[in-house]
């Protein structure tokens, strides 16, 4: 399930695609519409976002929606592959109620949309450490999330566990301290499990599972991501 240029690949089946994101305003988000736009394997790209985006292309088509009037925009969720990549954080969103909306919510509606519209594949970026059992709300609702997907049986689903993210332009005070003391561990060998990875990468190894995909569940922690980029040894 490697790929090292995800930008040039073709998809399996020769066939070009029919995108969806949600969360396209996100770090991730942005990295990967950048990449689907430029991708000749995508001849259309969908995104559902709450305010619009100034962003001129002709396969994009836009959608602006009140994520919590799903009744507005259920039937519009159509398409080959529907990439989820919506998230907050808790100092964000002001309470964990609201968290739960965004990142559990919304997620699952729109993955249960896609569902009965027969959309076939769905990549999900969840989190390290996903656990329904966790004691953590963070990792406890992620992981919950995955199983409540999982249940919902698309023929193709990618779930991506990806390690600490660098995101450009980042306000997140304590994600850029982590990383940095990451980085500084896999300087000497130590962590190298947990080496952070750039959001245009994790987009990468969205779109290279998106196209490659040969088994009905797929779940890529931080080993297999980097894999699935080309390798540990890529620059970001």
């Amino acid at each position: 399930m490697q790929t090292k240029n995800v930008e040039n690949n073709v998809l399996t089946d020769h066939a070009a695609k029919h995108a969806i994101i949600v969360g396209a305003t996100g770090a991730t988000g942005k990295d990967l519409l950048e990449l689907l736009l430029k991708d000749n394997s995508f001849y259309k790209v969908d995104v559902f976002v709450r305010r619009h985006i100034d962003i001129k292309n002709e396969k994009l088509t836009v959608h602006v929606i009140d994520f919590d009037k799903s009744e507005q925009w259920k039937h519009l969720v159509k398409g080959d592959v529907l990439f989820s990549c919506l998230g907050t954080t808790l100092k964000a969103a002001g309470s964990k109620a609201e968290q739960w909306k965004i990142d559990y919510d919304y997620q699952y509606q729109f993955a249960k949309a896609a569902r009965e519209n027969q959309v076939k594949n769905y990549v999900l970026v969840s989190s390290q450490g996903a656990s329904a059992k966790s004691r953590i709300f963070y990792t406890k609702m992620k992981g919950q999330l995955e199983d409540a997907v999982i249940k919902l049986q698309f023929p193709f689903l990618s779930i991506f566990n990806p390690p600490i993210l660098i995101r450009h332009n980042s306000d997140r005070l304590g994600e850029k301290i982590g990383v940095n003391i990451i980085k500084v561990f896999n300087k000497i060998g130590l962590l190298l499990s947990l080496k952070p990875l750039s959001t245009r990468m994790l987009a990468q190894a969205m779109i290279g599972a998106a196209k490659n995909n040969k088994s009905n569940i797929a779940i890529f922690k931080s080993k297999e991501i980097w894999q699935l980029v080309g390798g540990m040894g890529n620059e970001q």
